[in-house]
């Protein structure tokens, strides 16, 4: 931190008062211009800092319900990520905003101790973003298909259903695959079977069983086609059919969760 400006120590020293009797008007000195200048000075200086501040930490109103305040940053960051397709229409500053909502609730939220609160997990959960969805591919950080660009392939709602009780953690996923005309295009749901284990106290490891895909709508009648899982011995070494995730909020309506390639998604019970 800067100092003030000091006189000189000899003009402090050298100075010389005559006691001469009080003045009967002003029974105080008046500033000096200089006295005032180091005043200015030193406003403009320490403003702008705790301006900078307040800024980076908001000050919550200690007389304001904490669920209040919780129920305020749940709604600005739902207002941060609607309107964008769940990431998939998200710009940069989006991103940036998103990421900025989710982190206030994060932060009042606390830490997350899935070993006490498991049980807010269970249920079937609506994907509203995610910041890997903003790549405009199914997947996200990692590799996979470009969605509306080489394959005519829609993405409909994403879904999470865990059941805490037997371990089940499925990603449900609505997809539509364009036809040629006059063929109705192809509407499916995509279930993700995995196993969860929890490590930790907030991570969440997940470990693929198979992949059932039902055909919906003008293609209800067709059966359930079901994928199995692939044998270790011919998998692929990079393969492993398993992944991890961070809770770093979650209460009766609403998670947020961290992949492992640092992927920011929201969900909301559904």
């Amino acid at each position: 931190m800067a100092s003030l400006p000091l006189p000189p120590s000899s003009s402090l020293l050298g100075c010389r008062r005559s006691f001469a009797p009080a003045p009967s008007v002003l029974p105080f000195p008046r500033p000096s211009t200089g006295a005032l200048q180091k005043s200015t000075r030193r406003k403009k200086f320490f403003v702008p800092a705790a301006a900078a501040v307040l800024d980076e930490a908001p000050v919550l109103d200690p007389s304001q319900d904490p669920r209040d305040a919780v129920d305020s940053l749940k709604l600005k960051l739902h207002s941060a990520v609607s309107g964008l397709n769940r990431g998939l229409a998200a710009s940069e500053e989006d991103l940036r905003r998103a990421e900025a909502a989710a982190k206030e609730l994060e932060s009042i939220g606390g830490t997350v101790d899935l070993t006490i609160d498991l049980e807010k997990l269970q249920g079937r959960w609506k994907l509203i973003f995610s910041s890997a969805f903003s790549s405009r591919t199914l997947g996200g950080s990692r590799p996979g298909p470009p969605i509306g660009r080489l394959i005519p392939l829609t993405l409909g709602q994403v879904f999470q259903r865990i059941d805490i009780f037997n371990k089940d953690f499925d990603n449900i996923v609505e997809l539509q695959l364009g036809t040629p005309w006059p063929l109705p295009p192809i509407e499916a749901t995509a279930t993700l079977a995995h196993k969860l284990e929890i490590i930790g106290t907030s991570n969440i490891k997940i470990t693929f069983v198979n992949t059932t895909i039902k055909p919906t709508g003008s293609y209800s009648q067709l059966p359930q086609l079901e994928i199995p899982r692939l044998p270790d011995s011919l998998r692929p070494p990079s393969n492993t059919r398993s992944g991890e995730f961070e809770v770093t909020y979650v209460d009766r309506d609403t998670r947020i969760t961290r992949g492992d390639k640092g992927e920011l998604r929201v969900f909301v019970i559904s």
